[in-house]
């Protein structure tokens, strides 16, 4: 592994900007043998709110264009809206300039697959950030199904539910325009979903899908109507490549819920649950009759927690983003694979747009 410091350029400073710039200012702490980073450039469109941002996150410098921060940095995060993680990206991978993208990786799978492509005849680490994989819970319940402990996987239920567009009246956002997002709630949380799937069992072979929209305009910040040109909610059943069932449910007009990210798996000799609602916690039938056990996933030898406190104290959401940037830069330092890199993004969206081919014909779809 090189010992220089990479230098980092990071697009967005939103709600995701500054998941990730508080994981990168922890990892010295925390992660001292992760490569050191310099926070060098934070890019947005405006130079004043970005100029603000960047002194709250710790960046050196600001930059309105991004074509102007990849060209001064070894490490881009695209953290910008769905429609414009395509071309900063693949520019970024042409001049061998590590990526980090927020999910999903594009608004289109032709997208998705130009993204995908750049990579594979690129240099640098292409990564697509799904962060849950990187709960502690999360791994520990993939190393029970490697083992074998769950036997053969014969069921798996995934939920991802929101309530934050519950009200009729709240507000629109560039998550609710096609144009922008490229699907709505199947790219913002069922992406989360399918990968989980994906990782901890196996690959979606084929998915009967059925998407709604409640609401078809919202206020925008001036009080005039605009049209959702996304849906809020879909589900779907699948099979998976190994013979086992799979059902999704995704929305963000679930009443009463803030952030169920919920997945069942059931095996011939064994079963767990997960709610990231309580996501230092696994479920766990080990295939007897005492029914499920609640595992606290906080001892030292669980995945992760060697780098965090004593055994019983929790940690949190934003961990999980500390976690991933440790692995994504230590690939990055070493010019080595990483996973999930842009071709797992693109098999995410492949689903995703085959759902949706699915609700517009009435059929199941085959991947």
């Amino acid at each position: 592994m090189s010992t220089d410091t990479l230098s980092v350029g990071v697009l967005g400073y939103g709600f995701m900007g500054k998941a990730h710039a508080n994981a990168l200012q922890r990892l010295p702490m925390f992660f001292p043998d992760a490569p050191d980073v310099s926070l060098d450039v934070l890019c947005g469109r405006d130079a004043d709110a970005a100029r603000d941002a960047a002194d709250r996150f710790g960046f050196a410098a600001v930059e309105t264009g991004w074509r102007d921060t990849i060209d001064r940095v070894d490490v881009f995060y695209n953290l910008g809206p769905n429609h414009v993680h395509v071309e900063p990206s693949i520019y970024a991978l042409e001049h061998d300039v590590h990526v980090l993208c927020e999910k999903p990786l594009a608004p289109t799978l032709a997208d998705a697959e130009r993204m995908a492509d750049a990579a594979a005849e690129s240099d640098a680490v292409a990564a697509t950030a799904f962060n849950y994989r990187f709960v502690p819970a999360i791994e520990y319940a993939r190393q029970l199904i490697a083992d074998g402990v769950l036997g053969e996987i014969r069921h798996v239920r995934a939920r991802y539910l929101q309530d934050w567009l519950v009200d009729p009246n709240a507000p629109w956002s560039w998550r609710l325009d096609a144009d922008s997002a490229g699907s709505g709630v199947l790219g913002d949380l069922g992406a989360h979903s399918i990968d989980l799937v994906q990782f901890l069992v196996d690959d979606i072979a084929a998915i009967s899908g059925n998407c709604t929209t409640f609401v078809e305009e919202r206020p925008d910040e001036d009080g005039e109507s605009r049209p959702v040109t996304v849906e809020d909610a879909f589900s779907a059943q699948a099979e998976l490549a190994n013979g086992a069932t799979a059902t999704f449910e995704a929305t963000r007009c679930a009443t009463g819920h803030k952030n169920t990210n919920a997945l069942e798996i059931e095996g011939t000799a064994g079963a767990i649950r997960f709610d990231l609602e309580r996501l230092n916690e696994l479920d766990v039938l080990r295939g007897d009759d005492r029914g499920f056990e609640r595992v606290l996933v906080t001892d030292e030898d669980d995945p992760y927690i060697e780098h965090w406190w004593p055994p019983g104290h929790t940690i949190g959401w934003e961990h999980t983003f500390v976690h991933e940037n440790a692995a994504f830069l230590t690939a990055a330092a070493a010019g080595d694979d990483y996973d999930p890199d842009f071709g797992t993004g693109r098999d995410v969206q492949r689903v995703i747009e085959a759902i949706g081919t699915s609700d517009e014909r009435r059929e199941w779809v085959s991947l």
